[in-house]
């Protein structure tokens, strides 16, 4: 048995308290420097987009509005490809967003569906706050080039859909044998489409979907 004044190997071994709290602290502080860096990063690219519309840009041109350096570009960014790939998350949880609150605004599991298709609607238009390339030139050309990042990409959405979808099954909203994450991703493809194509409004595409999974 140990005395008061005997030590264990472990205690000879550990850290300080007094370095590990510093550690922690000096790793809290890098995180949020870090944070920092990446949103101007981003904030100068999104102000390059609005401003030409086109994500057509160097590297160079978002690090100069950004005034900061290269160097730190590439500490955060593998490349261009990672820039607009974060651009294109960003803007699809802050859709995803919105979508909730349009949706809590309604009691009623459908009326909260109608309410998301809708907001969906609004905001995949190409000319809505100058996101139009991301919609427009970027999404499709991920799809094609990045495949698994642009699916993780859409996730909060779809986690969205399906829980509204799921909702409605269990207030008996959908049809019979109609899977809710399905009919989520479905939705969620269609109405982006069909706004970006123009011409139909917010209206007719919650009559067109909600007859497919609600049969009414």
């Amino acid at each position: 048995m140990l005395t008061g004044d005997e030590t264990t190997v472990n205690d000879l071994d550990a850290e300080p308290a007094w370095k590990l709290r510093a550690v922690e602290r000096s790793t809290k502080a890098a995180k949020v420097r870090a944070e920092q860096r990446v949103q101007r990063f981003l904030h100068a690219a999104q102000s390059i987009i609005a401003k030409r519309g086109s994500t057509d840009f160097t590297v160079q041109e978002v690090v100069d509005r950004s005034h900061q350096s290269l160097r730190s570009f590439y500490q955060h960014f593998d490349g261009k490809h990672e820039l607009l790939l974060a651009l294109y998350e960003d803007a699809l949880r802050q859709a995803a967003e919105r979508i909730r609150d349009a949706a809590a605004a309604h009691d009623d599991p459908s009326e909260r569906l109608r309410a998301a298709v809708q907001r969906l609607f609004a905001l995949s238009d190409p000319d809505v706050a100058g996101q139009g390339p991301l919609v427009t030139d970027l999404s499709p050309r991920l799809r094609v080039s990045h495949p698994a990042e642009a699916r993780a990409a859409h996730g909060p959405l779809i986690a969205l859909f399906t829980e509204l979808m799921t909702d409605a099954k269990r207030s008996g909203v959908l049809r019979d044998g109609v899977d809710p994450a399905r009919a989520a991703a479905l939705t969620l493809g269609t109405v982006v489409v069909v706004a970006q194509a123009g011409s139909i409004s917010e209206d007719e595409v919650w009559d067109f979907c909600s007859r497919g999974f609600a049969g009414r």
